[in-house]
């Protein structure tokens, strides 16, 4: 959020005050907007790319794995590897459709940033991700993705203005940590199995503040 601010500072012009009204509200709150309780048979969809299917470990130890272990609730692994999200925009539907979810987690856009896509088109496929979820009533929890660096990783700035936008449950520092750290990575942008289990336990976390665990 800092980060944030401090570009808005530098390009007040470039940002629309409701927005900047929006990030000071959230940043003041100091509380992770709310998502109905979820029941106990109630059905998650995991849905992004190489980073949730879980690539670089076995595929019972991916983040959907361990939290539907954490959260003792269904967790749908639907990750798809090299996926961009312009793919994925058009993929998610008919899952959506298929399992019904109870809550939608995204975490998404990860080989947009890796082949330099326009940000603008990567955000317009989040939004729309989003609002297909939000059609259906369907919430929605927002995992930010580490944009490529050398040092100081952290999300790309378009998921931060996303989360804040739609007052979305948010998990922006995670990845960039996990990436970070060689001890939690098998190669140079995929978790091991550690690093997926530190995914999954930031994520309960995030649940448990927005309220969606009783």
């Amino acid at each position: 959020m800092q980060v944030l601010l401090q570009r808005i500072t530098r390009r007040p012009q470039a940002i629309p005050v409701a927005f900047i009204l929006a990030l000071l509200l959230c940043g003041c709150s100091g509380e992770a907007p709310r998502i109905a309780p979820l029941s106990q048979d109630a059905v998650i969809l995991a849905f992004g790319d190489s980073l949730t299917w879980g690539t670089g470990a076995a595929r019972e130890y991916s983040y959907p794995v361990w939290l539907e272990q954490l959260i003792k609730r269904r967790v749908v692994n639907a990750g798809v590897p090299g996926e961009l999200s312009a793919q994925g925009r058009e993929r998610l539907p008919r899952l959506l459709e298929e399992h019904q979810p109870d809550l939608l987690i995204l975490c998404h856009g990860g080989n947009d940033l890796l082949r330099r896509i326009d940000a603008a088109k990567t955000r317009d496929n989040l939004v729309s991700m989003i609002d297909q979820a939000k059609r259906r009533g369907i919430p929605v929890t927002l995992i930010g993705v580490p944009q490529p660096a050398l040092m100081f990783l952290e999300a790309a700035p378009l998921y931060d203005e996303i989360a804040a936008e739609y007052s979305l449950p948010y998990e922006g520092e995670v990845l960039a940590e996990v990436v970070a750290d060689n001890t939690l990575k098998s190669d140079r942008i995929h978790p091991n199995a550690r690093g997926y289990q530190t995914i999954a336990e930031a994520i309960n976390r995030l649940l448990e503040a927005s309220g969606a665990l009783p």
